[in-house]
């Protein structure tokens, strides 16, 4: 089939989401954000008929969710099973006995990756974190693997020898959509504007594991306060409270600190980047280790926020700094404090135009998911 081909069938596509509860948030992680993304792409294809996220647990949908359904409608996999040409699975997996039954009604299976599952997997087995027991299912049925192009220098072959299929990049695409929503909801502005006063720092790394940690962006701002100490009023740190309570060799580094010992820091809990942002911050500083492209990046510097960081696949977007340097990732923040401010507006300009090339818009991108899609339906199921 043809992208090109205007009698060319329309596709009845399927994303997999895993609900685990009815009123679950979008903030919970980057998953349904990324389903809603992809999904809001697709509709803008010329080979797809129509895009429905497939909830693969227990949950009943009956309560609804928190998102338009209108917009994005949710339905169980046992309700809409035999009205798919394509089941993407991504947030949420099908086993054996389903695979199966879409390979009777001719439903072509692709796997869309988008976690460090090697790092994931590795860190399950060193540390002993419950991932998956004894019960791990690897399908090996999948008539396509994509991934997003962040995780393929490092699970590409992960990818590829569990699941006997070869892995090929896609494109990344993001939204506005669920952050101007959350924005909408809040009781102050979140978009940046200056404000007077010594600059208040944030990091907001996860903290689950070494991708996305939040060491490196505390020794950034403490290299940057101990040359400017006049200059920064406050460093938050989110995410890291039960490293605070519960990590005495993260207490006992954090105490060698100038930002610390001077009662510049705090380590506080889980908040949602919008609020965080409106609430707490004049400048974010990011770190991250094989994981150069992500949702977050995008979230802060779209609402204009100095995003001090070291992700090599949007070095372009706010203030780069290369690998582990934190000397010059304290460089890049000394110079967000004394130029920012005064071409604030044109940096929230220049952002969300070179973020364009990742919108559910883009006709690169469009055209990019209309191609893989032909090309797995030109291609009998597995």
């Amino acid at each position: 089939m043809s992208v090109s081909d205007p009698t060319a069938a329309q596709l009845r596509v399927g994303i997999t989401i895993g609900l685990s509860s009815p009123s679950e948030t979008l903030w919970n992680n980057g998953i349904k954000q990324n389903a809603i993304y992809l999904a809001e792409t697709l509709k803008g294809c010329p080979n797809v008929a129509s895009v429905v996220l497939v909830n693969t647990t227990p949950i009943s949908l009956a309560e609804g969710v928190s998102w338009d359904v209108q917009r994005w409608p949710v339905r169980s996999f046992a309700d809409c099973k035999d009205e798919l040409d394509v089941l993407i699975e991504l947030g949420g997996q099908i086993d054996a006995q389903a695979t199966d039954y879409l390979k009777q009604q001719g439903t072509h299976l692709v796997s869309y990756c988008c976690g460090f599952e090697y790092v994931h997997a590795m860190e399950a087995m060193i540390f002993r974190r419950p991932s998956w027991g004894y019960n791990l299912f690897i399908n090996q049925r999948y008539d396509a693997v994509w991934m997003v192009p962040q995780v393929d220098h490092i699970s590409r072959h992960y990818f590829q020898t569990l699941r006997r299929q070869e892995a090929r990049p896609v494109p990344f695409v993001w939204s506005p959509l669920v952050l101007d929503q959350r924005c909408r909801e809040l009781d102050r502005p979140a978009e940046y504007a200056p404000r007077p006063g010594p600059r208040r720092l944030s990091v907001m790394e996860p903290n689950h594991d070494v991708v996305k940690f939040c060491l490196y962006p505390i020794l950034i701002a403490e290299e940057a306060y101990r040359a400017r100490p006049q200059d920064i009023g406050f460093l938050h740190v989110a995410n890291a409270l039960s490293l605070a309570n519960e990590s005495p060799e993260f207490v006992s580094l954090m105490n060698h600190l100038d930002l610390v010992r001077d009662h510049k820091a705090a380590f506080v809990g889980r908040f949602d980047t919008p609020r965080f942002l409106s609430e707490f911050t004049d400048v974010m500083i990011s770190h991250q280790w094989e994981n150069p492209l992500n949702y977050f990046y995008f979230d802060v510097t779209w609402l204009g926020y100095p995003l001090v960081h070291n992700a090599s696949m949007c070095r372009d977007l706010g203030y780069y700094y290369p690998d582990n340097d934190v000397p010059a990732g304290a460089r890049m923040l000394l110079q967000v404090l004394e130029q920012h401010d005064e071409q604030w507006e044109d940096y929230r300009r220049r952002q969300r135009t070179l973020i364009t090339r990742h919108l559910p818009q883009n006709k690169s991108v469009i055209a990019s998911y209309a191609n893989l899609l032909a090309e797995l339906r030109s291609k009998r199921p597995i």
